[in-house]
């Protein structure tokens, strides 16, 4: 069996000790550490002799922060001063960093526990595997912990950093805490620490902080990082290279620092971009900061528009590369009801207009793009989906123009949404049409509506009504009816994702178009549609079919 690419449960400090484990315990457990990585139990029995007091001891968990012994808090120095048994995790090497730390607090008669990891990185034999082998070791290391706590010793397992944050403490304290006095001593964090030593806010206002641990596939660190306002990847080492290709991929590598080893000697930062990825070790960490007051392009810089789809309502229908670009632009450009789904972010120009001026707003987006900004257009549902698109590419057809970086991101449409709600109307071939003759002739529209329902396609009807345009959904209905069963079934679909979200569904031949208006899309059935009501709520679930019959 092969081991992951690095283990995941070696502490949150981005520092890496050098202190040997002396052990002046009676016993020793084999495993990994807190401090390195995970392991097997070798070593022999504790001492079980009548403890120090009566009935079973206490379990502490002593966060010792990042590194630097001067940022132990009282109380972790407390901790350890109170305790009979100090026990920590190392590798094999012997070496453990949370000892390190502590190695000033430790007196000769404190018995040590040296949890030593039975694997790394490398491979094992178990039959249980890699998490096998650290399970196994998991259950030896908290029987040998239980050991000392039930002869009345105290016991402080050593954390480097949080116990409770990527710590190795935490599977002591998941095996342990529902049978002895447990406390959770918490300590500063790698994360803050990093910041610290970057000197540059990591979060702040309404922004989100995302940490990820860079064992993570490159694809799903891509999609995390395009998505958040900050971030903190940890575990680095040899994942480095997949952790820096993400940042690239999701254009987040110009503004990503490096942080190794902080508050500890040897402590190097920089630009993530500059770093060597020969020259990584494990307890290091990238780090994207705020962008709040972080430098925005000059008016010398090239600018771009993106066109993103917001899906049909708010945060919930977003895609991590959509919320990645609305991020990282300096301008929104757009309808004012779609603008309005977007979060406020300190020093990012917003841009709203009425909905019947794409044209206007195209130009005005790709106008400031050409300034130098980078420029995200924002559009409801998919934006190449009667949406704003195909009026940014038009006007960036312009001779004026032609090299300014334009690129469409697209977004979960009003009628993949519709009928995900439905349950799977479109599970065949349909046709998307727009009753909307404000930019075509109803004579089309009709025409197209009569050549889609003569080929018994399913169909997804966007924009049907409005305040002005009453009457199309009824001629569409009658149109279809000398084409469609009356019964064949129709869902109406309103405001989906939003506040007054309705889906319901009725016969073709029973659509009310008052009933309908310009946030409801309707999606006709073709001849093999099925409605029927499941259970006992009497749920309306429509789906077609993937197989046609033969003729």
């Amino acid at each position: 069996m092969t081991s992951p690419v690095t283990e995941n449960n070696t502490g949150d400090g981005v520092g890496v000790g050098t202190d040997t484990v002396t052990g002046t315990g009676t016993g020793t457990v084999t495993g990994t550490s807190t401090d390195t990585a995970p392991a097997t139990d070798t070593g022999t029995s504790p001492d079980t002799s009548p403890g120090p007091g009566p009935g079973p001891g206490k379990l502490y968990g002593v966060g010792l922060g990042p590194g630097d012994p001067n940022l132990m808090t009282l109380r972790a120095v407390q901790a350890i001063g109170e305790a009979d048994v100090i026990a920590y995790h190392s590798a094999r090497h012997g070496r453990s960093i949370a000892r390190s730390i502590a190695a000033a607090h430790l007196r000769p008669d404190h018995v040590e526990e040296a949890l030593v990891y039975p694997v790394t990185t490398e491979t094992t034999d178990h039959p249980g595997g890699y998490r096998g082998a650290l399970e196994e070791f998991y259950e030896k290391a908290a029987a040998r912990l239980a050991a000392h706590l039930d002869a009345g010793r105290t016991v402080a397992v050593l954390a480097e950093g949080d116990p409770m944050f990527y710590g190795s403490y935490m599977h002591m304290h998941k095996r342990l805490a529902d049978r002895y006095a447990t406390e959770v001593v918490p300590g500063v964090t790698s994360v803050s620490a990093a910041a610290a030593r970057l000197g540059t806010p990591l979060v702040e206002g309404e922004e989100i902080l995302t940490i990820l641990p860079g064992t993570l596939p490159e694809e799903e660190l891509t999609a995390r990082l395009a998505a958040t306002d900050t971030a903190v990847v940890m575990k680095l080492g040899r994942t480095f290279p997949a952790v820096r290709g993400a940042f690239e991929a999701s254009g987040r590598l110009a503004e990503a620092r490096y942080v190794e080893r902080a508050t500890m000697a040897g402590e190097r930062t920089g630009d993530l971009a500059d770093i060597d990825p020969a020259s990584v070790p494990y307890f290091s960490v990238a780090v994207l900061p705020s962008r709040v007051d972080a430098p925005r392009p000059s008016a010398s810089a090239r600018g771009e528009v993106v066109v993103v789809g917001t899906g049909p309502a708010g945060p919930l229908w977003l895609t991590p590369e959509t919320r990645g670009a609305l991020a990282a632009a300096d301008a929104l450009v757009g309808y004012t009801t779609y603008l309005d789904r977007v979060p406020v972010r300190p020093g990012q120009a917003r841009h709203g207009s009425d909905n019947k001026v794409e044209s206007e707003r195209a130009e005005f987006a790709l106008d400031l793009a050409r300034r130098g900004h980078r420029v995200a257009v924002v559009s409801g549902g998919d934006p190449g989906v009667f949406a704003m698109a195909t009026a940014v590419l038009e006007a960036a057809s312009q001779e004026e123009y032609a090299d300014l970086p334009v690129r469409v991101l697209p977004g979960v449409t009003a009628a993949n949404a519709a009928a995900a709600r439905a349950g799977a109307p479109l599970g065949h071939d349909y046709a998307t049409i727009s009753l909307s003759d404000r930019l075509k002739p109803w004579e089309v529209i009709a025409e197209r509506l009569r050549a889609a329902a003569s080929a018994d396609l399913v169909l997804a009807l966007y924009n049907p009504g409005s305040k002005s345009r009453t009457w199309q959904v009824g001629k569409a209905r009658d149109l279809l009816l000398e084409h469609r069963s009356a019964d064949t079934p129709v869902v109406l679909a309103r405001d989906v994702g939003g506040p007054a979200e309705s889906v319901r569904t009725v016969r073709l031949a029973d659509v009310d178009p008052a009933e309908v208006d310009m946030r409801t899309l309707l999606i006709v059935g073709s001849s093999q549609t099925r409605w029927v009501r499941r259970g006992a709520s009497g749920r309306s679930i429509v789906w077609t079919p993937r197989r046609y019959p033969e003729a």
